[in-house]
C-alpha cells in the first residue's frame, strides 16, 4: 500500500488527511494518507527512512521554506518561489531522492484568474510567509505587479500596514490575505487595512476558508468589493499535488 502524508506543526487544522483518504476510499485506490506532526524539520529524514512505502508529502506551516535544505531537487516554480508544499519521493535501487514542488501557485492562479478585470493591475499581499511567496509568483505569472504588506518593513518591496494610504489603496485594487488573521476560532479579527478605502473595483482574496466568510471578506463586501475565500485554491492545489505524485 502506498503512503502519502503531511508534515507540519501543529496539524489540528489539516484538510489534506480527510480529503485524500476519502478520495482513496471512493476511488478504490490502495493507499493511505497520514499526518506527521513533527516539532522540528530535522525529523523529516527519519520519517522518510522509517516509512519505505511513503511516496509523497505535503508540507504546511512552518516548514514550507525550511524544508528546502533537505531536498535533492526543486522544480523551476518552487525554486523561483523559495517555498515548497509538495514533495515527490523517488526510490530507486536503494537510493532515495526528494523533489520539491509548489502546487499553491497552481491552485491560486487557477482560482483567481476568472475574477481579474482590466483595472486589476496591482496587488497588495498581506503577510510575508511561505504562502505569500507563492502568491507573489502567481500574480507575476498573471501579469500583476505586487507589494508585500507586513508589520515591519524588511525590504524595498515591503510596506507596513501604517503605510496604507488612500492613494495606495486606490492604486492597488487586488488584496490577498496570506496571514492567519481571522481564522477560526479567532473569526472576529481581520487584517488591519483601511477598509473605508475599498470600492466595487477592489477584489479581496482570503487564503483562509474557515470560517467560510472571514471578517476580511465581510468588510470588503460591505464596501462593494468582490470577495473570495481559499477553499477552491485548497482543492486545486490538492489536485495539483496528486498529479505531481503520480506523473
Amino acid at each position: 500500500m502506498k503512503k502519502y502524508g503531511l508534515i507540519g506543526y501543529p496539524l489540528g487544522h489539516s484538510f489534506s488527511k480527510n480529503y485524500f483518504n476519502e478520495k482513496f476510499h471512493s476511488e478504490g485506490i490502495d493507499a493511505e494518507y497520514v499526518n506527521f506532526e513533527i516539532p522540528h524539520i530535522s525529523d523529516l529524514p527519519g520519517i522518510v527512512a522509517g516509512n519505505p512505502n511513503l511516496v509523497g508529502l505535503n508540507v504546511t506551516i512552518p516548514y514550507k521554506e525550511q524544508v528546502i535544505s533537505y531536498l535533492d531537487e526543486l522544480d523551476e516554480a518552487a525554486a523561483a518561489i523559495g517555498a515548497v508544499n509538495v514533495i515527490r519521493i523517488e526510490r530507486n535501487h536503494g537510493k532515495t531522492r526528494l523533489v520539491g514542488y509548489n502546487s499553491d501557485v497552481i491552485g491560486f492562479t487557477q482560482s483567481i484568474e476568472s475574477l481579474l478585470e482590466p483595472h486589476h493591475k496591482k496587488a497588495l499581499i498581506l503577510g510575508t510567509g511561505g504562502a505569500s511567496k507563492a502568491i507573489h509568483y502567481g500574480l507575476q505569472q498573471l501579469g500583476l505587479e505586487s507589494l508585500f504588506v507586513s508589520r515591519s518593513r524588511s525590504n524595498d518591496n515591503t510596506i507596513t500596514y501604517d503605510d496604507l494610504t488612500p492613494e495606495i489603496m486606490k492604486e492597488y485594487k487586488v488584496i490577498v490575505n496570506c496571514t492567519p488573521v481571522g481564522m477560526y476560532p479567532k473569526a472576529d479579527e481581520a487584517p488591519r487595512i483601511p477598509y473605508e478605502c475599498l470600492t466595487p473595483e477592489h477584489l479581496l482574496y482570503d487564503l483562509l476558508y474557515n470560517p467560510n466568510t472571514t471578517l476580511f471578506m465581510k468588510k470588503g463586501s460591505d464596501h462593494g468589493a468582490i470577495v473570495k475565500n481559499g477553499l477552491e485554491m485548497l482543492l486545486l492545489q490538492a489536485f495539483g499535488a496528486w498529479d505531481i505524485w503520480n506523473r
